[in-house]
């Protein structure tokens, strides 16, 4: 098998001939990674990746949200030695701001939505749901995206479109303790919220799968409306009954998902079952997360391949011979199960140690060699 063909069986529930590995490393440059391509630090494991491991080359699909009628301002600037970023949206003379100041040794964020009044005005913009705008939005995102898909040998694996969830936007424009707070105060005013939303994302996703831009779809927004931080009766109102139905669009059309969350997982994998994403990832035990690999395939049994789970953390701290232990007791505890190994994060520091290196050249060869 190549790293290809194994991915597939992988997310198929079918054999493979060595352990799936997935170092979450793209193909090509993405803004939350360092480019471990061009990267010296990183050039020994990238070899080694590209022999041994998959490469999934996560790319994004930037589509506007908002109707023309919202003015959306971004603007850049310094006062004395405090960097500051503004993003402004203003609809019918009402307009809502967020900052960010950096100096050499703060940095304080403002969100945009911070009060009811904010969060009932920005429920309330227009969005785009008109297919021809939304494709226009996106024309230059995907003749990009199709050069690199051009590029990608795919024998590596696959290409992989990062698809947002219908929170997103609304999470990351909110002050968190509001956000928690209104979970409790304006369901319903969130749920109509989403409910438009969704109207735009099942364009986006429909324009994505009939041109069959991707293979795989990493669909992520699960891990923004989740306890401890809202109850799982909001979870199961944000975010399964969107991700059910994102899922099944995407497996509709012979593609596959793998769907992303961080954090205390345990109580709601009964609803990422009724959402059927091929992969899940990540699983995460004690002490960071709240489930081992064994209480989730408890519940998944073998329907969805779960991805994980070496701390990133680890990767930084343990000796060789405490990672080749590390990964030698999961797989141990996943033999014969549906899983793809990988770290809980990606490659996000420039510079690493010779002993991280070390470590992932431990990680990838002790999973390569384990029978």
């Amino acid at each position: 098998m190549n790293a290809h063909q194994r991915l597939f069986a992988a997310l198929e529930g079918k054999p493979t001939d060595k352990i799936p590995i997935w170092l979450l490393f793209p193909y090509h440059k993405i803004g939350c990674y360092t480019d471990v391509r061009s990267n010296p630090y990183y050039k020994d494991i990238v070899s080694l990746a590209e022999k041994y491991a998959i490469t999934l080359d996560r790319r994004h699909l930037g589509a506007a949200l908002f109707s023309p009628e919202v003015k959306r301002e971004n603007r850049n600037y310094t006062e004395g030695n405090v960097r500051i970023s503004t993003t402004t949206l203003e609809y019918k003379g009402r307009k809502l701001v967020s900052e960010t100041r950096q100096s050499a040794d703060k940095t304080t964020i403002t969100k945009l939505i911070r009060s009811e009044e904010d969060l009932s005005f920005y429920c309330s913009l227009p969005l785009m749901t008109d297919r021809n705008q939304i494709e226009a939005s996106m024309k230059d995102t995907i003749s990009n995206y199709l050069k690199e898909k051009s590029e990608f040998p795919e024998e590596l694996g696959s290409m992989m479109l990062g698809m947002d969830e219908p929170i997103s936007n609304l999470y990351h424009s909110s002050d968190l303790e509001e956000y928690a707070i209104w979970s409790l105060t304006c369901p319903d005013l969130i749920k109509d919220f989403l409910d438009r939303v969704m109207e735009h994302h099942r364009i986006v996703y429909s324009i994505c799968l009939e041109k069959k831009l991707a293979d795989v779809y990493f669909l992520v927004g699960s891990e923004l409306a989740s306890p401890p931080l809202l109850s799982r009766s909001t979870f199961q109102s944000w975010i399964v009954p969107y991700g059910k139905e994102l899922i099944s669009m995407i497996r509709k059309q012979g593609a596959k998902t793998i769907q992303h969350y961080h954090g205390q997982i345990k109580e709601i994998i009964p609803d990422f079952l009724e959402m059927a994403p091929d992969g899940l990832h990540t699983i995460e035990a004690p002490p960071i997360g709240n489930c081992t690999f064994t209480e989730a395939f408890d519940v998944t049994k073998d329907k969805i391949t779960l991805i994980g789970n070496i701390q990133y953390d680890c990767f930084r701290s343990y000796s060789e011979a405490e990672m080749r232990q590390a990964v030698l007791d999961v797989l141990e505890e996943c033999k014969g199960k549906r899983l793809i190994l990988s770290p809980s994060a990606g490659p996000y520091e420039n510079e690493i140690s010779p002993q991280m290196q070390k470590n992932y050249e431990v990680f990838i060869k002790t999973a390569w060699e384990y029978r």
